[in-house]
C-alpha cells in the first residue's frame, strides 16, 4: 500500500502533468465504491479544469473547477496508471480523459480501491502537519498500552503512516517495535517525533528525484530497514523479521524496548 512518501510524490507528478487541463469524459467502471451516483459525479466533474493535487493522509485528492474535490484512496493494491493511445489498462476504476488526449487511471485487481466526491474533512492530523506536534504525540502515547507501532499505524491517530515507514521511522528513533507506548520516556518520544519528520520528508526526496514521473509505489531503494535485500542495518546490525499475520515487522537489537 502506498504511504505518505509515495502518495506526496504521486501528487505532484499527477499536478505536475494534468493541472490546468479541463476534464472532457469521465469514465466509470466500478460504481460500487462510489459515494454518489455516477451521473452526479460527472456532472460535477466534467468540464472542470484541474486546479491542484494534494495528499491527505492516505488519499489524493483532486481539486476541480467549481469547486468539487475527488479524493482517491488507493488502498492496498490500487495504482495510477497513465494512458498512452492504445494502451490497455486493466481493473479499472475509474478513468480520467483531459482535453489534449492526456489520461490516467484508478485501478486496482482487488475492486477496493474508493473515490470520493467531496470527502468530509478529517480532524486527525497528518504525519507532517503542524497539529501532530510533541505534545499531541506525548498526550497520545501516554493513554496507550500498545505497541509503539500499532499507534503509529493507526489512522485514527496520525494520517499517513503505513507499515514500512513505521518500521523506518522506529528504527531511525531506535525505539523496538514491540515498546509499550505509554512506557516510552519523555526523551525517547522528543526522538521518536524528530524521525517521523526525518524520515517521511527524506524519502520524499528520494522518491521525487527516483520517480520524477511516474506512479510506482513498490521503490524501496532507499529504505533503511524494511526491505527483504538487507540483512543488516546501515550500523551493521542482523535486521530481524517478525510476521504477524500478512504483515512483517523489520527491525534490530539496537532498538530499545520500554515495558
Amino acid at each position: 500500500m502506498p504511504e505518505l512518501p509515495d502518495l506526496e510524490v504521486f501528487a505532484a507528478n499527477l499536478e505536475k502533468r494534468f493541472k490546468h487541463k479541463t476534464l472532457d469524459k469521465l469514465d466509470v467502471t466500478v460504481s460500487k465504491k462510489l459515494n454518489v451516483s455516477e451521473k452526479v459525479l460527472k456532472d460535477a466533474l466534467e468540464g472542470h479544469q484541474l486546479q491542484s493535487v494534494l495528499r491527505e493522509g492516505k488519499t489524493l485528492q483532486l481539486h476541480f473547477g467549481g469547486g468539487n474535490v475527488l479524493g482517491l484512496h488507493l488502498m492496498l493494491h490500487g495504482e495510477i496508471q497513465l494512458i498512452e493511445k492504445d494502451d490497455e489498462v486493466k481493473f479499472k476504476i475509474i478513468e480520467f480523459h483531459f482535453k489534449g488526449d492526456n489520461s490516467f487511471a484508478l485501478t486496482d485487481f482487488q475492486k477496493q480501491a474508493t473515490p470520493t466526491l467531496n470527502p468530509e474533512p478529517n480532524a486527525v492530523p497528518d504525519a507532517l502537519s503542524a497539529e501532530f506536534n510533541i505534545t499531541y504525540l506525548k498526550e497520545v502515547l501516554a493513554k496507550k498500552s500498545v505497541p509503539i507501532k500499532q499507534v503509529l499505524m493507526d489512522q485514527k491517530i496520525v494520517r499517513g503512516i503505513g507499515n514500512t515507514y513505521a518500521d523506518e521511522i522506529l528504527w531511525q528513533a531506535r525505539i523496538s517495535p514491540f515498546a509499550v507506548a505509554k512506557a516510552i520516556p519523555e526523551k525517547n518520544v522528543k526522538d521518536l517525533h524528530q524521525a517521523v519528520e526525518e524520515v517521511l520528508r527524506k524519502e520524499i526526496m528520494n522518491l521525487t528525484k527516483a520517480i520524477p514521473d511516474s506512479f510506482n509505489a513498490e521503490v524501496r531503494d532507499f529504505l533503511k530497514i524494511h526491505n527483504p535485500k538487507l540483512t543488516e542495518s546501515p550500523t551493521g546490525h542482523e535486521i530481524l523479521v517478525e510476521k504477524n499475520g500478512g504483515r512483517k515487522t523489520y527491525y534490530t537489537v539496537e532498538q530499545l524496548s520500554f515495558q
